[in-house]
């Protein structure tokens, strides 16, 4: 099973206690961040993600997934980008708006962020004119 590592933020010291985010949490934020940008069709994610979100459960993490290693923080984001949408265009505004959503809402440096093209999602006007005519 995966070693599950918490993330402690290196804020002043108010003497209350410490402040630690599970990876998971990076997980939720990077996709809803993803999930923002236009031309984004969907994330991909594993079989398991796919099976939850069918019974209900929503899973704003599927498709992301966060490396800790020793040279930093390493988000990889599979997604499936709209047909006709430019894929430099789109996985740029995703790196942006992820390290943008991370850094306000964590204070936390990524090392890298890499946008995984793993589809194609073709909107078909013609399905429509199809049902109709049945």
């Amino acid at each position: 099973m995966e070693d599950h590592q918490l993330l402690e933020l290196d804020e002043e010291k108010s003497g209350l206690g410490k402040v630690e985010i599970s990876p998971e949490v990076i997980e939720v934020i990077a996709g809803i961040a993803t999930q923002e940008i236009e031309g984004v069709a969907a994330l991909r994610g594993n079989f398991a993600a796919d099976v939850a979100e069918r019974l209900g459960r929503k899973n704003h993490g599927k498709g992301v997934k966060v490396d800790l290693t020793e040279q930093g923080i390493i988000v990889d984001v599979s997604i499936v980008i709209s047909y006709g949408a430019s894929v430099p265009e789109v996985a740029k505004l995703i790196q942006l708006n992820i390290q943008q959503a991370l850094e306000t809402m964590t204070a936390i440096q990524l090392t890298e962020i890499n946008v995984h093209v793993v589809g194609v999602y073709f909107d078909t006007p013609n399905a429509s004119v199809e049902e109709e005519v049945e």
